[in-house]
């Protein structure tokens, strides 16, 4: 018999679609110091009758705008009526090997294509003048400049006040101080739920990062709290975190209780001198 020869066989070369990842440019950010600085509201048009309402001095108050549940959209509006401060919160995650698992401000995304990858950028921002008045907003980009400012677009558009009380039994009975939440409530978004808690003064805000900022920037200065679920999602918690505080505004208190919680729904007033 004919000896076999061990041919190895052509292999057969698939055509190489050239692929052309898109560059990666991010703006100095300085993830330490993450608030923004807002621009003051110069050469505004209005285009909506509120907008126009604000702008003659008709309007004054924002608590006007929230409790007949007018629609806000100009950012301007909130602009020219609060004195906001604004900060973006850490929901992305650096790559690398070695500066991998570092938070940051961005979470990026991609989408695989023939002509590469199709980066975009997810932001959260949120806004508050640490009075009683809060706002989230989500921006989603193609580059991280847009998605910031769409951000802090939404986060104006999406303001809402908040009640602040004295509900901790560990206060004492004459402390009047609305440095907490007037009674306990709870969110969810997805798998995650949080449980908010009333707390002595002094406690501090006892609970995750990104929502002590937001917390922070409502104006409360104590708060004990409980989560359950994924909550390294960061996005899904900070929703949990809003849909909570908007409980407070939410629920009916009896008059006769409101004095003994030192409830008090948006702006703190001015105490007065026994």
């Amino acid at each position: 018999m004919p000896k076999t020869i061990n041919q190895k066989r052509p292999i057969k070369k698939e055509l190489d679609v050239p692929v052309v990842e898109a560059p990666l440019v991010l703006e100095p950010i300085n993830e330490e110091q993450t608030k923004v600085e807002l621009k003051e509201v110069r050469d505004w048009k209005p285009k909506t009758n509120l907008g126009k309402r604000v702008q003659s001095k008709e309007i004054q108050n924002i608590d006007e705008i929230i409790d007949n549940g007018l629609t806000i959209l100009e950012p301007e509006i909130v602009d020219s009526l609060l004195q906001l401060e604004s900060e973006l919160l850490l929901i992305g995650q650096a790559k690398g090997k070695f500066g991998g698992g570092q938070r940051r401000v961005f979470r990026q995304t991609q989408k695989k294509t023939r002509e590469g990858n199709k980066p975009k950028f997810t932001t959260l921002a949120v806004v508050g003048n640490k009075d009683g008045y809060v706002g989230i907003g989500l921006g989603k980009s193609k580059e991280t400049v847009p998605a910031r400012e769409k951000a802090l677009k939404s986060a104006k558009l999406n303001i809402f006040k908040i009640s602040r009380g004295n509900g901790s039994w560990q206060s004492q009975a004459s402390s009047k101080e609305a440095n907490s939440i007037p009674f306990t409530v709870e969110g969810k978004c997805g798998s995650v739920k949080i449980k908010l808690m009333p707390a002595p003064k002094g406690t501090g805000l006892c609970i995750e990062k990104e929502c002590a900022k937001i917390l922070a920037l409502a104006g409360i200065k104590d708060v004990w709290s409980r989560t359950q679920g994924q909550t390294k999602n960061k996005i899904n918690l900070v929703s949990a975190c809003e849909h909570a505080l908007r409980q407070l505004i939410k629920t009916r208190i009896r008059h006769q209780d409101k004095e003994i919680l030192s409830l008090q729904e948006g702006k703190l007033k001015v105490a007065q001198n026994d």
